[in-house]
């Protein structure tokens, strides 16, 4: 199992942080560094920025949205990216949700799998560098009856096969990710549920490729905080914000992701519980619902020691990539927690 690291968002005044953070890893061998955006910092602008002043670690977008760019424009980037970092870009994709695709894109939330599908393949054509073509119910390449004609990529990238993940949640989501994607990007993932939440979508969509699991990267994010092990409950209580407003506020009351996977992974009460509290604005509330043993299953906590028993369940489930978001309010506290996972993962015999 490889372990990455996931920077987040950028433009909250660590920036300067947050390529530390990205260095670190690179020299501790984190095998990729993840960016993300939403409806702020944009994800290319940051990993061009990272790729040029890190060695070995790959970059990765976690992720660039769907509703954001024409799948054309993200297979420019793609490859650009790929060439600039001497082969170390992963393409990470994801519908994002129907309050910022609508909101702020103006992007109808609407066949979000069917848009997945017919994204992932004209940007693969694209990439492949033969004149682009398409027709499907979205995106029709070139416009019929206009000025319009196939196109070739001119960029070159690195690689012949940029690796394409998917961010998903749901079922269908995940089954889909199986059969058309190199790798799935999880959030809120627990070593004791992946099997019954994930990975056994994932299994389905490959075999409905004529595939098998071999070769497709299992990549979930989980924050990491260290300790000592007496500490593990007030550690637990630093991510109880960030639990209830995903439970609780990652979209409407019936279109929340994060609230339904909560609920598939036992946590039916707690998860209307959190999502009550959070929607009608008493935030605190939320985070007081959400119970200890749910953030324990979906973060590292505790010593060296017990993060490597956690690891080593995540590698026993399935996982080959894990990504850690290493917490703390100082770049010295971030560090110490990168250096912990190296350490645990060394200590796991994962290394």
């Amino acid at each position: 199992m490889q372990l990455g690291i996931n920077l987040g968002y950028w433009g909250a005044g660590m920036d300067a942080d947050n390529l530390a953070v990205a260095q670190e890893a690179d020299r501790l061998g984190y095998a990729v560094c993840w960016a993300a955006e939403a409806y702020g910092s944009d994800a290319a602008t940051v990993l061009t920025w990272v790729a040029a002043q890190t060695e070995r670690i790959d970059v990765g977008s976690a992720i660039f949205q769907i509703p954001a760019r024409q799948p054309a424009m993200t297979a420019m980037t793609a490859a650009t990216l790929d060439s600039l970092s001497g082969g170390r870009f992963r393409l990470g994709l994801g519908v994002s949700g129907p309050q910022v695709s609508e909101g702020w894109y103006g992007v109808k939330f609407d066949k979000p799998l069917a848009r997945t599908r017919e994204y992932v393949e004209i940007v693969r054509k694209a990439m492949t560098r033969e004149r682009l073509s398409y027709e499907g119910e979205h995106w029709t390449l070139p416009l019929p009856g206009g000025p319009g004609k196939p196109i070739r990529l001119t960029v070159h990238p690195q690689r012949e096969h940029i690796p394409l993940y998917i961010a998903a949640i749901g079922p269908k989501n995940l089954e889909q990710t199986g059969e058309i994607a190199d790798g799935a990007l999880l959030i809120f993932p627990s070593a004791e549920h992946i099997e019954e939440t994930a990975i056994r979508y994932l299994r389905a969509g490959r075999e409905k490729a004529g595939k098998t699991l071999d070769g497709f990267d299992v990549c979930p994010t989980l924050p990491i905080a260290v300790g000592e092990d007496k500490d593990v409950p007030s550690l637990a209580d630093t991510f109880r914000p960030y639990t209830a407003l995903y439970v609780g506020g990652m979209g409407s009351r019936k279109q929340n992701f994060y609230n339904h996977l909560a609920q598939r992974m036992g946590y039916e009460q707690a998860a209307a519980e959190i999502q009550d509290k959070y929607l009608s604005g008493d935030k605190q509330g939320a985070a007081a619902a959400v119970p200890h043993e749910l953030i324990d299953r979906t973060t590292l906590l505790g010593s060296v020691d017990r993060i490597a028993d956690r690891m080593k369940a995540y590698a026993e489930a399935g996982v080959t990539t894990l990504t850690l978001s290493p917490a703390g309010f100082t770049l010295d506290e971030r560090i110490a927690s990168l250096r912990a996972g190296s350490d645990a993962l060394e200590r796991a015999g994962l290394a």
